[in-house]
């Protein structure tokens, strides 16, 4: 070896320079290495939330609809626990499920995750109750209303309609009406639409279940094939067993539409 004091300078500048890089590629060579560590699993994200509404006054706002003007509700008017809202399903039935509620004046729309679509309605009046099951398996947006003989032998003064009322906002049948069929055979009992909308809450029909005419055009749209129906006189476990067929109530018209879309 040399020695030159200037050669042995860079010979032990190189080797710690060589050393330096060395260093610190084992220093970036530990940093990419895996080690045992436990890492946390990601948490599920949270289910999405149930869509939101208006407030009340949006949803019972005056509107147009199928070309017939529909007034708004009073919504200030209105008991709150009648106003159209997403609760926790208390029925206990599969997904499109429909239960009324007697006792309560409520029709729930079973949904998914536990949900519910919660309706305030009016129901028949002293002598015009009933309670069982059936299915809906027709539907009809603005349906012509024609008395039954029966109801016109009550009241003469509905004579004048005995060949139809046209639809219209003043319409007993209000903006859509739903068919109820047990057996394949029509009940003639509905669900339907009432210009009363201060009947919500009451005994007040012939038997029919009815609804604001917004509520109806919301639930009418959710109902797109056979949908089971059951209505209790409340929502106990004895309630599901006092829920026999009774057919007390007055058919509401003289049947389905010919131009009623038949569900499947």
């Amino acid at each position: 070896m040399s020695d030159n004091p200037l050669f042995s300078e860079r010979l032990n500048r190189r080797a710690f320079l060589g050393a330096s890089a060395l260093g610190a590629a084992a220093m970036a060579l530990s940093a990419c290495t895996t080690t045992d560590v436990a890492v946390p699993p990601t948490p599920a994200p949270a289910p999405a939330p149930e869509p939101a509404f208006g407030d009340a006054a949006t949803m019972y706002s005056a509107r147009v609809d199928e070309g017939f003007s529909l007034p708004a509700i009073p919504v200030a008017k209105l008991d709150p626990k009648f106003v159209r809202q997403i609760v926790d399903d208390p029925t206990g039935e599969k997904p499109g499920t429909i239960v009324v509620d007697t006792s309560e004046h409520f029709l729930y729309l079973v949904r998914d995750g536990g949900k519910a679509m919660r309706y305030g309605v009016s129901l028949g009046k002293a002598g015009f109750g009933w309670t069982g099951s059936a299915v809906i398996q027709a539907r009809k947006k603005w349906p012509v209303w024609t008395p039954p003989p029966e109801m016109i032998q009550r009241r003469p003064e509905l004579a004048k309609y005995k060949d139809g009322m046209p639809p219209g906002p003043q319409s007993p049948l209000g903006a859509r009406a739903l068919y109820l069929f047990r057996d394949g055979k029509d009940t003639m009992y509905r669900l339907h639409g009432t210009p009363e909308w201060d009947s919500i809450g009451k005994n007040a029909s012939s038997g029919c279940v009815r609804f604001m005419n917004q509520d109806i055009i919301d639930l009418y749209s959710r109902v797109n094939g056979v949908a089971q129906v059951y209505v209790r006189p409340n929502l106990s476990a004895a309630g599901k067993i006092m829920a026999v067929s009774s057919r007390t109530a007055e058919p509401i018209d003289a049947g389905v539409p010919r131009d009623a879309e038949i569900l499947k």
